[in-house]
C-alpha cells in the first residue's frame, strides 16, 4: 500500500525496520494514555528492538500514522489466517495528543481495503473493552459489528477484564485458492 493522506498533516503508510526507534518513542511517549487499555509490557517493549520484531512478526502487517517524522499511531493486523479462514485481528491506537481529530476511523478504513484489496482477507474481527467507548464507535463507524462478548479476555490494568467483540466482513468472494 503506498503512503496515503489522512489529513494535510498526518501520513497513513506501511512501517518498514527503519521506524523501530520512532515507534519506541511514540510508545514511551503514550505508555500513560495508554494504559488504561493496553496489557503489561515491561521495559524491552518500549525499545526499538522490540519494535523491529513487531514489524517484522510473521503472519501480521503493521502501519504507521506519521505527522512529519514522528510517529503518531499504528494499526495492526495479526494473526492474519489465509486459507478457508481469510482472516486476522485489527489492533490500533493514536497518540494522546492527536485524539479527536478522526484520524483513527481513516485509518481503520484504509487498512480494511488493504486487508480485502491487497492481503484477500474476508473477515476482520477486534475487541475493545466494555468501557472503551470511544474504541466502540470508531469500530461501528469503519462498519464492524458487535457479535459478542468474551468474559476475561485480556489481562489489563491488573486484572483480567471483558471485552466486546467486532467483526467486519469486506467481501462475500471465494478464497483465492478456490476455483470460481
Amino acid at each position: 500500500m503506498p503512503p496515503i493522506a489522512i489529513t494535510p498533516e498526518i501520513t497513513l503508510r506501511p512501517a518498514v525496520l527503519s521506524d523501530a526507534q520512532a515507534l519506541a518513542d511514540a510508545q514511551i511517549r503514550n505508555k500513560a494514555h495508554l494504559a488504561a487499555t493496553e496489557p503489561y509490557r515491561d521495559a524491552r517493549y518500549y525499545t526499538a528492538a522490540a519494535q523491529a520484531e513487531r514489524i517484522t512478526q510473521p503472519h501480521s502487517a503493521t502501519w504507521v500514522l506519521v505527522d512529519g517524522e514522528r510517529i503518531v499511531g499504528r494499526v495492526m493486523l495479526t494473526g492474519i489466517v489465509l486459507g478457508p479462514l481469510c482472516g486476522a485481528s485489527l489492533g490500533y491506537w493514536v497518540d494522546g495528543e492527536y485524539r479527536g481529530r478522526g484520524l483513527t476511523p481513516a485509518a481503520v478504513e484504509e487498512v480494511a481495503r488493504a486487508a480485502r484489496d491487497e492481503l484477500g482477507l474476508h473477515r476482520l474481527e477486534a475487541g475493545t473493552l466494555t468501557d472503551n467507548e470511544a474504541s466502540q464507535r470508531v469500530l461501528a463507524k469503519c462498519g464492524f459489528v458487535r457479535y459478542g462478548l468474551a468474559p476475561k479476555y485480556l489481562h489489563i490494568a491488573g486484572q483480567w477484564r471483558d471485552h466486546v467483540l467486532f467483526q467486519r466482513i469486506l467481501h462475500d468472494d471465494p478464497p483465492a485458492h478456490v476455483p470460481k
